[in-house]
C-alpha cells in the first residue's frame, strides 16, 4: 500500500514516516513537501493513504485536498489531515470526507492506530472490489485476469496480448474491440488504433512523434502507443480533469 505524507517541516515528516515504517514493510511511503510536489506524486503513484499537514508552504492542505478530489481515483481515498488548529477540521470533515486528523506533536499511538485501521479496511475493500475478466489464452484453456493488475493490451498480425503485472499472454479469438467491451472499465481506454491501456497504471507519456506518443508504467519496462485520434482523452484521464 503506498502512503503519501505531505509536510512542510522535514524534521516533522521525518519523524512521522519513521512511525510509518515502524508499523509494516508492506507500507510504500512517499514524501512531499508542498501542494504541487503532492499533485505530481499523485499522478505518478496511485496512493491510498494520504497525511496532509493543514498549513504547507505556499499553500494549504485543504486547498490540496480539494484538488485531490477533483481526480476520480482519489475521489473516496483516505486522507488525515494533521493539524495545530482543531477549527479547521469542521470544515475538511463536511467538504472533504477526511477520515480523520492527528494533532501536532504526533502521537504515535494514534498514528498507529489509524494507518493500522486503514490497512485492516483498506485490504477488506480491496478484495471486494477486485473484479477479473476470464480470457482464452490456449485451446481449452481459460485463464482469470484481474482488472487492475492490467497494463495495456495490443494487437499484433491479429493476434491480442495482454500485458500484466505479472506477464503477457496471447488472447485467442478476440478483436481489441471485443476485449474492450468485454474488461468494460472506465479507466481502461483505447488510446491507439493497437492499444488499449490502463489509465490508473500510466507512470508517464512521452512524444515520439508529431502525432505519436509513449506511456510507460511504474515498474515495468513495457510500452504501449498513444495516437492523435486518442490522445486528448488520455491526457485529461492521467492529469485527472476526466473521468
Amino acid at each position: 500500500m503506498n502512503v503519501l505524507v505531505v509536510e512542510d517541516n522535514k524534521l516533522q515528516r521525518e519523524n512521522l514516516k519513521r512511525i510509518l515504517q515502524e508499523i509494516s514493510v508492506d507500507l510504500n511511503i512517499y514524501e512531499a513537501e508542498d501542494k504541487e510536489e503532492a499533485l505530481t506524486m499523485g499522478r505518478e503513484v496511485l496512493i491510498d493513504l494520504f497525511y496532509i499537514d493543514i498549513h504547507l508552504k505556499n499553500s494549504s492542505g485543504i486547498s490540496l485536498a480539494k484538488e485531490l478530489r477533483k481526480d476520480y481515483r482519489y475521489e473516496l481515498a483516505w486522507i488525515i489531515f494533521i493539524t495545530t488548529h482543531m477549527g479547521y477540521m469542521i470544515d475538511a470533515f463536511k467538504q472533504l470526507h477526511c477520515y480523520d486528523y492527528i494533532e501536532k506533536p504526533y502521537n504515535k499511538e494514534k498514528v498507529i492506530e489509524l494507518t493500522n485501521k486503514f490497512i485492516r479496511n483498506g485490504k477488506d475493500i480491496k478484495e471486494m472490489k477486485k473484479k477479473y475478466v476470464v480470457f482464452e489464452i490456449e485451446q481449452r484453456l481459460s485463464m482469470k485476469f484481474y482488472i487492475e493488475e492490467i497494463l495495456f493490451v495490443e494487437v499484433r498480425i491479429k493476434t491480442c496480448t495482454i500485458h500484466t503485472k505479472n506477464g503477457a499472454f496471447k488472447i485467442l479469438g478476440m478483436r481489441l474491440k471485443e476485449i474492450l467491451e468485454k474488461i468494460s472499465c472506465d479507466y481502461i481506454v483505447q488510446c491507439h488504433k493497437s492499444f488499449i491501456v490502463n489509465t490508473k497504471e500510466i507512470k508517464k507519456i512521452g512524444k515520439i512523434g508529431s502525432k505519436s506518443w509513449e506511456i510507460g508504467f511504474q515498474g515495468h519496462d513495457e510500452k504501449a502507443l498513444v495516437s492523435y485520434n486518442f490522445k486528448d482523452k488520455v491526457f485529461k484521464i492521467f492529469k485527472g480533469e476526466i473521468q
